[in-house]
C-alpha cells in the first residue's frame, strides 16, 4: 500500500454583512468570508491538502476564481470534485485533521455538523475527520477580525 500526506492552507478576508460559511455550515455572525465561491476557508484548505497529497496541484488550478462556473458555488461541490480527481488516480482518503483560526464566532457547537457535511462529501466516517478551532489572541488581522485562516493535513492511500 502506498500512502501520502498533504498539507493545505487557506485565508479569506472577512466583510460585514456577508454570509459566513465554514465546513458547509452557515454561521450566524455579523461578518463573513469573502471570495469567488462561498469562501469556505475550511473546505478550501482540505481540498488543497488532498490535491497536494495526490500531486494534483492546488485548488486554484482546478477551480479558477476567474471561471464563472465556480462563482458563488458551495465549496462542498468543490470538495466532491476534488475527491473525484483523487479517485481517478486510485487514491482513497484515510483521514483529515483541520484547524480554524478566528476570533469569532465560536466554532465548537458547529463541529459535528461540519464533520457530517465533510464525511458525506468525501465518503468517509466522521470519526476520520478532526476539526479544531483557536483564536489568534486578538493579534494581527485575525485578531482584528479582518480575516479567517484554516490549515488542514490529510492522509491518502493507494492499495
Amino acid at each position: 500500500m502506498k500512502i501520502r500526506v498533504g498539507f493545505g492552507f487557506d485565508v479569506h478576508q472577512l466583510k460585514d454583512q456577508h454570509p459566513f460559511v465554514v465546513g458547509g455550515v452557515t454561521l450566524d455572525h455579523h461578518k463573513g468570508a469573502f471570495g469567488h465561491s462561498d469562501a469556505d476557508v475550511l473546505l478550501h484548505a482540505i481540498c488543497d491538502a488532498l490535491l497536494g497529497a495526490a500531486n494534483l496541484r492546488d485548488i486554484g488550478f482546478h477551480f479558477k476564481n476567474t471561471d464563472d462556473r465556480w462563482k458563488g458555488i458551495s465549496s462542498l461541490i468543490l470538495l466532491k470534485e476534488t475527491v473525484k480527481l483523487l479517485a481517478e488516480k486510485g487514491w482513497q482518503i484515510g483521514n483529515i485533521d483541520a484547524m480554524l483560526c478566528l476570533e469569532a464566532p465560536k466554532i465548537n457547537p458547529h463541529i459535528p455538523a461540519m464533520q457530517q457535511n465533510i464525511a458525506e462529501a468525501i465518503g468517509i466516517s466522521t470519526e476520520d475527520i478532526s476539526i479544531k478551532a483557536t483564536t489568534n489572541e486578538q493579534m494581527g488581522f485575525i485578531g482584528r477580525e479582518e480575516g479567517v485562516v484554516s490549515y488542514a493535513v490529510c492522509l491518502i492511500e493507494k492499495p
